[in-house]
């Protein structure tokens, strides 16, 4: 059964207050910029929540029975989060919500049913193969490509349990490129959109991962000309273990002094310049020692809003590139 709630467009304050009395949010670390910042934009969403109610257990929703987390709690922090990691520019707007009393379709054709799907998590069985979701069903049911083309929404969000079969992040589109995952040809969609894979088993930290690595996939793809120092996004990804004495911001899975994937706590001192990326495009200064303390010693989420925070974020252009990369990463129609 589809459930299709009316959304309050909550302010950012709202969404702080609200944060607040839920879950003890913390405010990110904010970072400032000498340079002229850029109009905000406002993308709006279609929300899909696929969270079944489970009959053995009372027809509770399967994140109260799994004791997971509250999707529209999450969906609230991430707004914020990265409304705050872009320095305002992005504020995302929820112009649909649907919620799904029901599993998503499989690409052969599986659908689970709640009371195998608690009992293979909980005893650990085993999950479906292929795991994969079936996105062309997923358009279709949901309309996506009208609504896309219309202009009522910009990009999707699912949100559901782990072995939905989400991707982390997808562009669909007749044009559209990798990101982080395959492109779907969509011939009839009139401009690139992504498609957010979320889980309410996990938290907003991993969230802001997803969004990483849809930054990384699209910023390659914008600097995929640039050659030598003039490719300003592999000079901004640097860090220390394959470029020694020549750490920047690192990536995703790599702060400048991580030794291993996901080493974000890491107390080892190392030189970076990652600070001269707050005021881009002047990316003047020397290496400063820094470790763990600068981006949260080691929690996730800490981490990713620092280094999304250090995106360049600013107004007007250097060799033909937005000096504000979050312009792409929101809107990839923009990455030629």
């Amino acid at each position: 059964m589809l459930k299709n709630h009316p959304i309050t467009n909550y302010s950012i304050t709202q969404l702080q207050n609200m944060l607040q009395r839920l879950f003890g949010w913390i405010r990110p670390s904010q970072t400032k910029s000498l340079q002229p910042a850029v109009p905000p934009v406002q993308p709006k969403v279609l929300l899909v929540i696929h969270n079944p109610r489970v009959p053995s257990y009372g027809g509770r929703k399967l994140h109260e029975v799994m004791r997971w987390q509250n999707p529209d709690e999450l969906v609230a922090q991430y707004t914020y989060d990265v409304n705050a990691a872009s320095h305002g520019y992005v504020n995302y707007e929820i112009a649909e919500r649907i919620e799904v009393d029901g599993f998503p379709v499989k690409q052969d054709g599986f659908v689970y049913d709640p009371e195998s799907y608690v009992h293979r998590f909980t005893t650990r069985t085993g999950f479906h193969e292929p795991d994969g979701v079936d996105y062309g069903r997923i358009l279709h049911e949901f309309n996506i490509i009208s609504k896309i083309n219309v202009g009522t929404i910009d990009e999707v969000w699912l949100m559901a349990f782990p072995y939905a079969g989400y991707f982390e992040s997808r562009m669909v589109g007749k044009d559209a490129f990798w990101c982080n995952a395959p492109p779907l040809n969509e011939p009839q969609a009139q401009r690139r959109f992504v498609i957010m894979g979320f889980s309410f088993e996990r938290g907003p930290g991993e969230m802001l991962e997803n969004l990483g690595h849809r930054a990384e996939s699209i910023m390659s793809h914008v600097y995929r000309r640039q050659r030598g120092e003039a490719n300003l996004w592999e000079k901004f990804i640097r860090y220390d273990q394959k470029h020694p004495g020549q750490a920047e911001c690192g990536n995703v899975h790599f702060a400048p002094n991580s030794e291993r994937d996901y080493d974000w706590g890491n107390r080892r001192m190392v030189p970076s310049r990652c600070h001269t990326w707050l005021n881009f495009p002047d990316l003047s200064g020397e290496p400063q020692p820094v470790n763990c303390r600068e981006w949260g010693n080691g929690e996730i989420r800490q981490h990713h809003l620092w280094w999304l925070g250090h995106l360049p974020h600013v107004a007007g252009k250097t060799r033909g590139i937005a000096n504000n990369w979050w312009q792409y990463i929101i809107n990839p129609n923009y990455a030629d």
